[in-house]
């Protein structure tokens, strides 16, 4: 991973455009989108730019670029072909720790702006690093056509409840169980369809019948990894992995195969204790039979030909 991924919120926040034609009015209706104050410095406006300005949806700040048009600012975006604006922007923006981002030049950039799929309040970004701007285009319209325009209708319908199921379900593992019923069972379907009075009792149907159940008990998956491949692995183990509490691998796991887990399940990497070869069965079978008493979900990697070891160390 070449960059690190995050959202960063600008509602309200002072964003500065250097640039007055098409490509800045794209970064600009992006920004103002997110509730961003924009502000333009450009010599000439024109097209939707200028209507941006003409209806007082942002602030032409002047002609030319200064140091001091940078206070207050929270991002800064510099959508012009003048290379040597680019460069003096760019460096006045990382003196002060401002985020910069110059179309088409990562080099001078400190972010990096995202291909969007925007299913409000729902948002996937895709980002090949500068690379291949086009293939995370290709790579959006291929999500867009997967993914239901209404989802974010669904996450909205979500936002109602989760306090109170925060306080009907004490366990952070209970609730995780809970909305993973929501979303991959009628609630969902009920508000995607826009049937939120059927959604919502649903809901809370399922919340009591959560509330009250006995306590859940955990199982133990045995997986075989293969040749490290995630692209291999089936449905059903993508599955597993996203559901885990508990993932335990081998040193003959990929890399590529845990970064398809759940990142906030725990990690028990097993490994083989030399001169005890017959130890390291009983021990993880003490282990991870523990673990699914516990009621945890416990998903168990075993990559193809490494041996079987004993649980030496445990990382969160």
């Amino acid at each position: 991973m070449q960059a690190f991924p995050l959202f960063l919120c600008l509602k309200n926040r002072q964003a500065l455009v250097v640039g007055g034609a098409n490509p800045a009015a794209r970064k600009i209706e992006l920004l103002l989108s997110s509730g961003a104050k924009v502000s333009v410095v450009a010599r000439t406006v024109a097209g939707d730019v200028a209507q941006l300005i003409a209806e007082h949806r942002v602030r032409w700040a002047g002609p030319d670029f200064s140091d001091g048009q940078l206070a207050g600012m929270s991002l800064v975006v510099v959508a012009t072909d003048d290379a040597a604006l680019q460069d003096s922007v760019s460096r006045a923006a990382q003196a002060r720790c401002l985020p910069v981002n110059v179309v088409d030049r990562p080099t001078l950039s400190s972010f990096l702006m995202p291909a969007i799929v925007d299913r409000d309040p729902v948002t996937i970004a895709i980002s090949t690093g500068g690379a291949a701007p086009a293939l995370a285009r290709k790579v959006r319209a291929e999500i867009e056509r997967l993914v239901p325009a209404a989802l974010g209708r669904v996450a909205s319908f979500a936002d109602l409840f989760r306090d109170q199921v925060r306080r009907s379900l004490r366990e952070p593992q209970m609730r995780r169980r809970f909305w993973d019923r929501v979303f991959e069972g009628p609630v969902a379907a009920l508000a995607l369809a826009g049937d939120e009075i059927g959604a919502r009792r649903e809901l809370i149907r399922l919340l009591d019948g959560t509330r009250n159940e006995a306590a859940a008990v955990g199982k133990v998956h045995l997986v075989d990894a293969g040749a490290g491949d995630p692209d291999l692995l089936t449905l059903k183990v993508h599955r597993l992995l996203q559901q885990a509490d508990v993932i335990a691998y081998d040193e003959g796991v990929s890399a590529r195969i845990l970064a398809a887990a759940r990142r906030d399940a725990e990690r028990l990497f097993i490994v083989q204790r030399l001169g005890i070869p017959r130890l390291a069965e009983a021990e993880i079978d003490r282990r991870l039979a523990g673990l699914a008493r516990s009621g945890k979900t416990v998903v168990c990697l075993k990559g193809g030909g490494s041996p079987v070891g004993t649980i030496l160390s445990k990382d969160t």
